[in-house]
């Protein structure tokens, strides 16, 4: 093979490299560990992170001019990304001591300095989007003159928040939606829109909720933390369709929702969503389904779903600087117009220069997934063929194909995501891959990690964490690719060389 391998990136260098980038490097093993441990060495050589798990310089930055001017000392402060969310935010860490500050229309909040109720806050605003935005942290900094300049980057001239709206609208359909709400994350969207579902399901006796696969590590804490706590979660692997179907016909009537990705992550598996939406319309309960991952150009949902949860970080935000998140309501959903009022009351609206930089990018949408699809059935029937490779799981694996195929807006749009298992030990592999490596998907440039490392740490470093993976169907060395939009060619030359005998 002729072609140049793709080039790897330093330890924290951003992806891509500007300054709202919402990735960074952690080229090996050893990086990725010490990132999740907290190693001295590896965060102080971050420029940045995952915007909901990291916080951006500049939103550290507030942080430490609030901590300094505005809360009572040795406080801890926590920039938000608005009223609603402090307010939130105060109510969650109750019964501590804390309170709300503003800056020229940005909120934060401070309680006392206590070990517990640190993590007890920022676990709350990881999973629910609550950070302040980069843009709305820059701005502020701007001006207040504690920031003398920035760099310049495209924006949508016009009516941002009016341009994705439409344009979500034609990529969702063509099932008519009863509003699109947009939102500061992807987990953001899913909050606003499951805790409004559980207002108005429980009001009508209805409080229990099925989980379907493996979901997102910030959608099951939410779901974990909420309804769980109460014992109204019960959880279904994604192939248990007779089972959920069973269920669901015994309990319906205490049913509120089922929450399903479509496909699953890291698994990428695809449940049976046409029978399970059936089964959910005849209970009176309500579907949230997020379809992410494969992206929703790739499968079309609406016909089945109450709710569509989408993160418009991924795909939307194909150049990797933006942050943001969408809910739509199908105009079939039984209670649409509670629905959408509900969620517009609860979502964190996108922070306006943010949504101008995404307006900017997602005309590109349809193109830029286009050729992650061809790239994605390259390199699966390369890794397929390798002796290296163990296993290979992608949206049209054998065991969910048909499920999969039954949503797929075409045959060849196959999803972005896929992970696999090497022969052997994964640390040399992942070590020399030529690729960046990090957190994050869909955007156009390829990324590696090893995802169960990065999401859910704490299974991985425990014997007992491990057998909970694999009574689920996941193997905790598992490394997971989103393709990009490079040359086939040189995607294909970097896994020769990584995954060739040292």
């Amino acid at each position: 093979m002729n072609s140049l391998p793709l080039e790897p990136l330093p330890l924290g260098a951003r992806i891509p490299d500007r300054l709202h980038g919402v990735s960074c490097s952690l080229p090996t093993m050893q990086a990725v560990i010490g990132y999740e441990e907290k190693d001295r060495s590896v965060m102080d050589a971050l420029c940045s992170g995952y915007p909901r798990f990291v916080a951006h310089g500049y939103v550290a930055r507030v942080r430490e001019s609030w901590a300094a001017r505005l809360a009572p000392p040795g406080s801890v402060v926590w920039p938000v990304c608005s009223e609603a969310m402090a307010q939130r935010l105060i109510r969650w860490i109750a019964p501590a001591r804390g309170g709300m500050l503003s800056e020229d229309g940005c909120f934060g909040v401070w309680h006392e300095e206590d070990a517990a109720i640190t993590l007890r806050a920022k676990a709350w605003l990881q999973h629910t989007g609550g950070l302040l935005s980069s843009r709305a942290a820059e701005d502020l900094l701007l001006a207040s003159r504690e920031l003398s300049e920035t760099v310049t980057e495209t924006l949508f001239e016009g009516d941002a928040v009016g341009h994705l709206t439409r344009r979500l609208a034609a990529l969702y359909g063509p099932t008519p939606v009863a509003g699109i709400v947009l939102a500061n994350s992807g987990m953001n969207a899913f909050w606003a829109a499951f805790s409004t579902i559980e207002r108005l399901q429980a009001a009508r006796g209805r409080t229990l909720w099925l989980q379907v696969g493996w979901l997102y590590l910030d959608t099951m804490a939410i779901l974990q933390k909420t309804i769980g706590l109460a014992g109204n979660l019960k959880t279904f692997r994604v192939a248990e369709t007779t089972a959920i179907l069973d269920f669901v016909a015994a309990h319906g009537d205490r049913l509120a929702g089922l929450v399903l990705e479509t496909p699953t992550n890291p698994l990428i598996q695809t449940p049976d969503l046409p029978a399970v939406a059936a089964a959910a319309r005849r209970a009176g309960a309500l579907l949230l389904v997020d379809p992410t991952l494969a992206s929703p150009y790739n499968v079309d949902v609406l016909p089945h779903a109450d709710v569509l949860i989408n993160s418009l970080t991924k795909y939307a935000a194909s150049e990797g600087d933006v942050i943001a998140g969408a809910a739509a309501v199908s105009a079939a959903c039984p209670m649409a117009s509670e629905v959408v009022e509900g969620i517009r009351r609860t979502a964190d609206p996108l922070y306006p220069r943010d949504a101008a930089r995404l307006a900017a990018q997602i005309d590109a949408y349809e193109s830029v997934v286009e050729r992650i699809n061809a790239n994605t059935r390259c390199v699966v029937d390369f890794l397929r063929d390798h002796p290296r490779i163990a296993k290979v799981h992608w949206a049209l694996e054998p065991a969910s194909a048909s499920h999969y195929r039954a949503i797929a807006r075409a045959p060849d749009r196959i999803g972005g995501v896929i992970s696999f298992s090497v022969r052997g030990a994964m640390e040399p592999v992942y070590d020399r891959l030529p690729l960046a490596k990090g957190p994050s998907f869909g955007m156009c440039r390829s990324l590696l990690c090893p995802f169960l490392y990065l999401a859910h740490y704490d299974l991985v470093c425990s014997a007992e964490g491990r057998r909970t993976l694999r009574s689920h169907g996941i193997e905790p060395e598992l490394l997971r690719l989103a393709l990009g939009t490079e040359p086939s060619e040189r995607l294909l030359a970097s896994f020769e060389q990584g995954l060739a005998e040292p």
